[in-house]
């Protein structure tokens, strides 16, 4: 997968993790923007810099300026070689990273967010849910479970076949059809939907008219004028009455002593609602509710979908290093069947397209022909197989990486490796060398932005949650840098 989405998919749960262990998040976020930053150096799709290098490179074989390679005996690289072949280099760099910000982390991060010192929400939510078949819990303990570590969460009561649990300890072992009922904070208990297999104890969400592509979350409050005042969650009939199934109910921090269904609703009460996306809009003017808002994160994990999804990534990848046809056609089909199995619905795929990203992209290519038109790209090539005469190999390709890292930290690494890409394939011509170590190291120096937050976007996207200040980067991304310059500027002339 591409490390961006990973990063956006961590965050939360790492966020959990310094909040359950009493860690800053300071020393968690940066380690793991640069763990996903390493991991992309190990396939062709792990970071688009990646697919534009290669793409670029086995293009430049079909024209006239290859002449000289190809007298040479050298060759475009094989499908194979375009996916994983960057993992020769990557793989031995993602291992000594790793093992630098193991062991340098904990003593060149500071404490920007004091260790759980981040407020929890105080509205505490009371819900039921119940173990249904196949779920992922059946069989382990409460704390195995994950169920006793959510912050701001408890597990208030259990009951199995109808009869209370008294006193339930952590390694209590669940089974199909245990009820557990909790209360907590809205962000904990909605990380009790996304654990597969527990489902709402109101058989009213399974009857909910709505498919499960368009459902999310809404929070409402009871007005003083709704016809719900008096009527227990089971009387007021949410399903037929609203499109609504009621989830969870907050009252002014009180634990209500009672089941889902028969609280009786009052004026104030806040419910948490599964309902269709227009519930909003349709109930936000009326007199049932005082509020009525829409809840981050609320759309349901469609795990049933979890094993097709699975199958199309395989297949993409398949395709990428074994099929003749154009890639393109290949990442333009997968996508499709991702639409069409709804493992993503059409708003979802067309929201995931980074429009900013394609025409940085674009321009950058601009740019990098303007280089081979002017001559400039030839200059730079030349100056750098100078470099070479002096340096050796592998002292101009450990240049080539830190220049190309510099060049990322202020215009992208989209542009960095557009820009630096006419540089490398005219500086193997003036050597006389196999363009297959250098582009690769092109690969990951323009990747490894470690220094600033506005290198890569996964580094900014921890910048807030970490509590991070600019020059932070720079404390463990200088070295990081350095040591991942002078490994790959070893390795690659011995394994490309």
């Amino acid at each position: 997968m591409n490390n961006t989405p990973i990063v956006a998919i961590c965050v939360p749960i790492v966020r959990d993790w310094a909040r359950r262990l009493r860690i800053s998040p300071s020393h968690l976020m940066m380690p793991l923007s640069f763990a996903a930053i390493l991991g992309g150096k190990l396939t062709l799709i792990g970071t688009a810099s990646n697919i534009i290098v290669m793409e670029a490179w086995v293009d430049w074989y079909a024209t006239p300026d290859s002449a000289w390679a190809q007298s040479l005996g050298f060759s475009a690289p094989s499908s194979l070689v375009q996916f994983i072949g960057v993992a020769a280099v990557g793989l031995p760099c993602l291992i000594a990273g790793l093992t630098f910000i193991l062991l340098a982390a904990p003593k060149l991060l500071p404490i920007r967010t004091p260790a759980a010192t981040e407020p929890l929400d105080p509205r505490n939510f009371q819900v039921e849910l119940v173990v249904a078949k196949g779920a992922s819990v059946i069989g382990k303990r409460i704390d195995e479970a994950g169920l006793r570590q959510l912050p701001g969460l408890f597990l208030s009561g259990l009951e199995r076949g109808g009869v209370a649990v008294p006193a339930v300890s952590p390694e209590f072992v669940l089974e199909e059809g245990d009820r557990l009922a909790f209360v907590g904070i809205l962000s904990s208990v909605l990380d009790l939907r996304k654990i597969k297999g527990l489902e709402p104890a109101d058989e009213q969400a399974q009857k909910l008219d709505v498919s499960m592509t368009t459902r999310t979350l809404v929070e409402a409050v009871v007005s003083a004028n709704s016809s719900l005042v008096g009527k227990t969650v089971r009387q007021a009939d949410f399903r037929k009455e609203y499109g609504a199934v009621i989830l969870a109910v907050h009252r002014q921090g009180q634990q209500i002593a009672a089941k889902i269904g028969d609280i009786t609703l009052k004026p104030g009460d806040t419910l948490l609602l599964e309902t269709h996306l227009n519930f909003r809009k349709d109930w936000q003017d009326r007199s049932e509710f005082f509020l009525v808002s829409d809840v981050d994160e609320g759309r349901p994990v469609r795990h049933a979908l979890a094993p097709m999804a699975l199958a199309i990534l395989a297949a993409l990848v398949l395709l990428l290093i074994f099929a003749p046809i154009d890639r393109v056609a290949a990442v333009w089909g997968c996508a499709l069947a991702m639409v069409l199995t709804r493992c993503a619905t059409g708003t979802e795929a067309r929201e995931s397209i980074q429009w900013q990203v394609l025409l940085v992209i674009a321009g950058a290519l601009g740019i990098g022909q303007a280089l081979i038109a002017t001559g400039l790209a030839a200059q730079i090539g030349e100056a750098f197989g100078g470099l070479a005469n002096i340096l050796g190999l592998s002292g101009m390709l450990m240049a080539l990486f830190l220049v190309a890292s510099c060049l990322a930290q202020f215009i992208t690494t989209y542009a960095a490796a557009a820009i630096m890409l006419p540089v490398c394939l005219v500086l193997a011509g003036s050597l006389g060398v196999d363009p297959a170590p250098i582009m690769f190291v092109l690969m990951l120096g323009v990747g490894c932005s470690f220094v600033s937050p506005i290198g890569y976007q996964t580094n900014l996207m921890v910048y807030g949650p970490g509590g991070y200040r600019f020059l932070d980067y720079a404390r463990l991304g200088v070295p990081l840098t350095l040591i991942l310059a002078i490994l790959s500027a070893v390795l690659a002339p011995l394994v490309y």
